[in-house]
């Protein structure tokens, strides 16, 4: 397999978790647990059902979400966080936070996942 050439570290984890909707999908199911599709695309609100569908199957591929199919009419998927992805939980606190410092009046949080602190 030949090896991907990035620039520094840092675009590693921007190739990993960078899109609009992939820190969002980790934090939201490390913060509440396993969830279908529908519940997350509920929370995400405004993200397109394609993006979304994309977006997981990257996340899955690189080994940061676990796909758990039940075989059930019509079939249901949950989607988890494995422990790989949970590395990134640091990163995505750090996130949470520094976004919610700096929200000011300029941004209406319709869906808080922070801690205050």
């Amino acid at each position: 397999m030949e090896k991907i050439k990035v620039t520094c570290e840092m675009e590693i984890t921007l190739k990993v978790i960078g899109g609009k909707w992939k820190p969002l999908i980790l934090h939201y199911l490390q913060e509440e647990g396993p969830k279908r599709y529908n519940q997350i695309l509920h929370f995400l609100e405004r993200a397109p059902k394609k993006t979304l569908t994309n977006q997981l199957r990257e996340l899955e591929k690189e080994g940061l979400l676990k796909r758990k199919v039940f075989p059930t009419v019509p079939i249901q998927v949950e989607y988890s966080v494995t422990k790989h992805g949970e590395t990134l939980y640091p990163l995505l606190e750090m996130m949470c936070d520094w976004g919610s410092q700096n929200a000011g009046d300029k941004y209406e949080i319709t869906n808080k996942q922070c801690c205050e602190e």
